[in-house]
């Protein structure tokens, strides 16, 4: 197998810096890990919110992206569960110690000795990345690699973050219509559900998108939906969506926050949260909840709206994320050897 020394990838060296694009080492892999050549990596918030220091604690230089699929050219010694030229994927929860008070009781997602992918360590803008064997997924044949990327993270955190909202949900609302809320929209309108879409004020082609994808209403933040809303779930970083959704909401609604960053919440009236509706958070995934979403997504089945860019574009990409000019999510491409 042919494998070179040097990668190119894009490098976050310092806080509040741009990445470079630089030639560093192909990583060395340990015995639990696979070396993946890379095929795509989708550009995620989280991503951004690493660049925008709103995440404080990256590891330094650091090679971001935790939606990566692609190829895997070496595995270590103790590698059962993957061999050479098998494609897989790889998500933002990249380890977990499995013997915390968390993992213990089945709550991995809040390991206290996780290590997060494209943050802790290195991730996917580059050509190649080295990831432990237990927390890598098969992708499902019916997606090709582009379309693949934005299911590690946009799909299976949404995922968590819809299964939390309860199965008692007919009139679902979706707060912030960009990656994830694409996808999961997909999922509750294929389980029955009635989705209503918010996004940014004016943002009149979010609407537009969030209506094909089979939203019974799309309108802007500051709106109410024809109906009163069972479950919220809230994708957009901006604290003041939290009361906005509990105005909206009826009897027992459960709002989940499915963010890892959200600007802070305004105070409101105590009558918004009265009558047992539920304020949540999401903090990261399971690898059930891959293995679930994973087997979800080719059933329904998921169709993920991708602009391509080239590696060295990740920080138009970002940009672009920043300033909200996305439909869908953004995947970087490797290039050709």
């Amino acid at each position: 197998m042919n494998i070179p020394d040097k990668m190119t990838a894009m490098v976050l060296e310092k806080k509040g810096e741009r990445l470079k694009e630089k030639e560093v080492p192909v990583p060395d892999i340990n015995s639990d890990q696979v070396l993946i050549k890379i095929k795509a990596c989708g550009v995620c918030h989280t991503d951004l919110h690493i660049v925008d220091q709103e995440l404080t604690k990256p590891k330094l230089p650091l090679i971001p992206g935790h939606e990566i699929v692609g190829i895997v050219m070496r595995v270590g010694d103790n590698v059962k569960k993957f061999k050479i030229n098998d494609r897989v994927g790889v998500p933002w929860l990249g380890y977990t110690c499995g013997h915390c008070r968390y993992c213990k009781r089945g709550q991995e997602n809040l390991c206290e000795n996780a290590l997060f992918t494209g943050y802790t360590i290195d991730g996917g803008y580059a050509g190649y990345t080295a990831a432990n064997q237990n927390y890598c997924f098969n992708i499902p044949k019916e997606f090709k690699d582009a379309e693949a990327a934005p299911l590690l993270c946009a799909g299976l955190i949404g995922y968590r973050t819809y299964r939390m909202a309860g199965e008692k949900v007919e009139n679902l609302g979706i707060y912030g219509f960009g990656a994830a809320a694409h996808i999961i929209a997909q999922i509750a309108v294929h389980q029955g559900k009635k989705v209503h879409a918010f996004t940014r004020p004016g943002d009149t082609k979010a609407q537009d998108f969030a209506r094909k994808l089979g939203a019974v209403w799309a309108g802007d933040s500051t709106q109410s939906p024809p109906e009163k809303l069972d479950a919220a779930l809230i994708f957009a970083p901006v604290g003041s969506l939290i009361p906005a959704a509990l105005k909206e909401s009826d009897k027992g609604a459960k709002i989940v926050s499915g963010g890892i960053h959200m600007s802070n919440i305004p105070s409101f009236p105590y009558r918004l949260l009265w009558e047992e509706r539920v304020i949540c958070s999401v903090a990261n995934l399971t690898r059930t909840d891959g293995e679930e979403f994973l087997k979800i997504a080719p059933e329904v089945p998921v169709k993920t709206e991708i602009t391509k860019l080239p590696l060295n574009k990740a920080n138009e990409a970002l940009d672009k994320l920043r300033a909200g000019q996305i439909e869908g999510a953004f995947v970087l491409t490797m290039p050709k050897d």
